[in-house]
């Protein structure tokens, strides 16, 4: 039967089933955490497999059960990694191709508002958009469309306004919209003593190219958030440092 098969279908045949082979595998180890769930899966199956040979009355039975379970099981633990996986696919499909960054006036503001935020310890979360469009986020926040202003983003991050707890979108010379929510971080790295705000801004990096400043509401601390990396900024120059090479 196998050699009344044409040659070049059991070519392609094979060639599918190593490109299939070959990015599960590079998927599972880039992944630490999947191969270890993976491999787990793998020995519950081979444990079953090899009660069933052997007839054993009592681990048979509760292992086939289980392994009936397995794909559910896989799917509900590795939700996160998956969606992490969706996102980067994502991220390199929902490029915005026109990109237009902020004037020096509109750098200038942003700093300025981050460092009084700080200076009053208010809490603060604005994203500066790059090649990345964050439109699923600002659709289901409060459009803005007003010019970068230091005295704006002041009044948004106001303890009791309606837009305070909420991130604000900046494209280009404009703040798109207030009171965004993004996904948060599961990174298992991340300080435990940091809040949602924070793990917001990190997730945010870590789906798309954009810049978040942080501003933490209990230190005043000022953060930035880029590339799924946090790194906290200790003065005016540092931060007006790293919007410069963001924006230019």
């Amino acid at each position: 039967m196998l050699f009344d098969i044409p040659i070049w279908k059991i070519a392609v045949d094979a060639y599918f089933v190593w490109v299939l082979v070959f990015f599960l595998v590079k998927f599972l180890v880039s992944n630490k955490r999947m191969l270890s769930i993976a491999v787990s899966f793998i020995f519950v199956y081979l444990l079953a497999y090899i009660s069933n040979i052997l007839d054993l009355l009592i681990s048979a039975p509760i292992l086939s059960y289980l392994s009936e379970w397995m794909p559910v099981l896989m799917i509900v633990i590795m939700a996160p990694d998956i969606r992490r996986s969706l996102e980067v696919v994502w991220k390199a499909d929902n490029r915005n191709e026109n990109l237009v960054m902020g004037s020096e006036k509109t750098k200038q503001n942003i700093v300025d508002a981050a460092m009084y935020l700080s200076s009053q310890s208010i809490g603060a979360l604005m994203t500066i958009e790059k090649h990345n469009t964050l439109d699923q986020f600002a659709d289901r926040a409060i459009t803005m469309n007003c010019e970068v202003s230091k005295e704006v983003l002041i009044n948004i991050f106001t303890p009791n306004t309606p837009l305070h707890d909420g991130a604000v979108i900046i494209r280009g010379d404009l703040i798109l919209c207030a009171g965004a929510y993004f996904i948060l971080s599961d990174n298992q790295n991340f300080d435990k003593t940091m809040g949602s705000r924070h793990r917001a801004g990190l997730g945010i990096s870590e789906i798309t190219d954009s810049l978040t400043i942080l501003v933490s509401e209990e230190t005043g601390h000022v953060s930035i958030c880029v590339e799924g990396i946090m790194l906290k900024i200790n003065d005016r120059d540092k931060l007006m440092e790293y919007v410069n090479m963001f924006m230019k």
